[in-house]
């Protein structure tokens, strides 16, 4: 087996997330047939249907994880969210308007993380979530996570986002946590990444081992969340 060190992940813009959508395919598919997830061959090419929507977006963002050889072992996946996005309509308490106020440039919706899981364990997760986020414009990062995803949650907190709400994110969905990352940045006009990390190898690929800003319990809760769940962010 490859070592997680000889794992490489890069950064994707739309086009080239688009051009290995069977990599991520296959991450999802084994990552989310898992408990409490239990999704089927029916809802994957639903989800790559969406995928393939969301792709084109222009400020969509992608992370994408190797080994040596090709093959895939974990993926991430987001985009800007507009003026008009209805995730916050979705949510079964009220917030400030200041809290949902969106413009097109302010907020990176995390769609989906997810590593496969024999190679949970290796920080692989946090790597990708780095690689997505580094180069963005953005204030900061919304998620929606599964309530039975306690170790998710739980990296989450460590990673530095805090809970502003409860959602159902889609019909028949469970009640998810709504969490926040701050990123302490004022977005570009543009709203997507910074041009010279939009493909090729990530600048973050090197191995990360200390959460940003926090006590060093951000690889052991990285380790903790790939072993229990597929580090999923949101369903939709």
């Amino acid at each position: 087996m490859t070592r997680p060190e000889d794992v490489t992940v890069e950064g994707l813009d739309g086009a080239a997330a688009g051009e290995a959508e069977g990599d991520f395919a296959l991450v999802y598919a084994e990552a989310f047939a898992e408990p409490p997830y239990r999704e089927t061959e029916d809802d994957v090419v639903a989800a790559f249907r969406r995928f393939r929507s969301q792709a084109r977006e222009r400020t969509f963002r992608a992370a994408l994880a190797r080994t040596a050889d090709g093959t895939p072992v974990g993926m991430a996946y987001g985009w800007v969210l507009g003026p008009r996005t209805g995730w916050w309509d979705s949510l079964t308490g009220p917030v400030s308007d200041e809290m949902r106020r969106e413009d097109g440039h302010r907020t990176f919706g995390l769609l989906e993380l997810a590593v496969r899981p024999v190679w949970r364990g290796n920080g692989i997760a946090r790597r990708l979530h780095e690689t997505l986020l580094g180069p963005l414009d953005a204030e900061r990062v919304l998620l929606d996570v599964h309530p039975a995803s306690e170790a998710a949650r739980a990296a989450y907190r460590s990673w530095g986002y805090r809970k502003v709400g409860e959602a159902i994110p889609w019909d028949g969905a469970a009640l998810h946590d709504v969490l926040v990352l701050d990123l302490g940045r004022a977005p570009t006009r543009d709203g997507g990444p910074r041009s010279q990390d939009l493909s090729g190898r990530s600048r973050n690929s090197t191995r990360v081992d200390a959460s940003p800003g926090r006590d060093g319990l951000g690889l052991w809760l990285t380790s903790l969340v790939e072993q229990v769940c597929g580090v999923r962010a949101c369903g939709s």
